[in-house]
């Protein structure tokens, strides 16, 4: 059994800057262990990499060691671009500034954050062999940006750092997005459909499956996991009626059609939708399907790379739905993992999976990236329910059908 925090629920945190900065030294500092590689030679680190720690009291996070920006030649100019994309997916940043002081590169970095939206510190780092940072304090006080001195090898102004970190953190990592209790209520019984097909995996159920009946049962309600050939049965033996059904979105024509009407429903996807992203956002970006026109291109966008099965899920199922629901001669573009495309104007509309695997911020920052350049983003469950028919009723539990 698993025993780590999943990644979508990680606060994550980016060390940032030139080469040589410290930027593997502060990470160790910050943990207390040596878990990043030092070496005094520039450009040790080369792509960026992961490591988990718990931050108490946030609890579990995942700190990026980053190539320097001031990497040369061509396979510099990749570990940059490869740096560059883990801020996209970054809650809280770190320009850790060397014996250099704060040069242009660190300005640059420092715009490009502050353009993003991204919580961000300077940490001025080797303190211990620096007496000439009164001008980038100077500078930084100037230009409102919070800025830290430390000392990575002797830990001086370390811990402030790390409480730093922590008021840093975004809302949602100190106070918990709503999943399903809310919907719910003490000893309400709830049934899950989970349908087992093709793109199932084996032996386990998929995270917002497993999210969902955790919450319902810390909400001390009762949680029912039925295949949706049984949902009609179950409701007919159950001697009460269910607070909520909640469906995978596969599932939903059928669900829909056995669950009646005067029973809540809804599905994981729309739950996810909720409790990673903006609900209403992701609602408002599924109207544009009728408004598509031939030639239009969406993005289908999924958050974790997979092995792709016969009837995938994002890159048939939903581009096959919506053809039949538009009519349309329309162009699908499919991109997975942590990368999201920077010619984000050539898409007419973008359709994101659920999220399991990000966190709430890495999310939102898609959403708002894709609305501040004028595309409409839906998500899977979202636009499935759209094109099935039954989006209202998906969404009549949050109050907004």
């Amino acid at each position: 059994m698993a025993t780590k925090a999943p990644k979508g629920v990680r606060l994550v945190i980016t060390l940032t800057g030139r080469r040589n900065a410290g930027k593997s030294s502060l990470i160790n500092a910050i943990c207390g262990e040596e878990i990043a590689i030092v070496s005094e030679m520039p450009g040790t680190t080369t792509d960026p990499v992961a490591r988990h720690h718990e931050l108490l009291p946030l609890g579990p996070v995942t700190f990026y060691d980053t190539a320097g920006l001031d990497d040369e030649g061509v396979l510099g100019e990749l570990r940059i671009q490869a740096a560059r994309k883990v801020l996209f997916r970054t809650d809280v940043a770190v320009v850790v500034v060397g014996e250099e002081g704060i040069t242009s590169y660190e300005k640059e970095i420092i715009a490009e954050l502050r353009r993003m939206g991204l919580s961000f510190l300077v940490a001025l780092n080797k303190r211990d062999l620096r007496d000439d940072m009164e001008g980038d304090l100077a500078w930084c006080a100037e230009e409102e940006v919070p800025v830290l001195s430390v000392s990575a090898q002797g830990g001086d102004g370390v811990r402030e750092l790390k409480e730093s970190l922590i008021n840093m953190a975004p809302e949602e990592f100190r106070k918990e997005p709503l999943l399903v209790r809310d919907l719910i209520n003490e000893g309400d019984w709830v049934v899950c459909v989970v349908p087992i097909d093709l793109a199932a995996p084996k032996g386990r159920l998929i995270l917002p499956q497993v999210m969902v009946l955790r919450d319902i049962l810390d909400a001390d309600a009762v949680g029912l996991v039925v295949k949706e050939r049984e949902i009609e049965e179950t409701l007919a033996s159950m001697g009460r009626k269910p607070a909520l059904v909640i469906t995978d979105s596969q599932a939903v024509l059928k669900v829909d059609a056995d669950v009646p009407q005067d029973i809540p429903m809804t599905t994981f996807s729309t739950l996810m939708a909720r409790y990673k992203g903006e609900l209403e956002a992701l609602v408002e970006g599924a109207e544009m399907l009728d408004k598509l026109k031939d030639g239009d291109t969406v993005l289908m966008g999924e958050a974790c790379s997979h092995h792709q099965v016969a009837d995938d899920i994002g890159r048939v199922k939903i581009p096959r739905w919506i053809t039949r629901y538009t009519g349309l001669d329309l162009n699908f573009e499919f991109y997975s993992g942590n990368d999201f495309p920077d010619d984000l104007e050539k898409f007419d509309l973008a359709i994101h999976c659920g999220g399991c695997m990000l966190n709430r911020t890495a999310m939102l920052r898609r959403i708002r990236e894709c609305q501040r350049r004028g595309v409409p983003i839906t998500n899977y469950g979202v636009a499935i329910s759209k094109v099935q028919g039954v989006l209202e009723r998906v969404i009549r539990p949050f109050g907004l059908a």
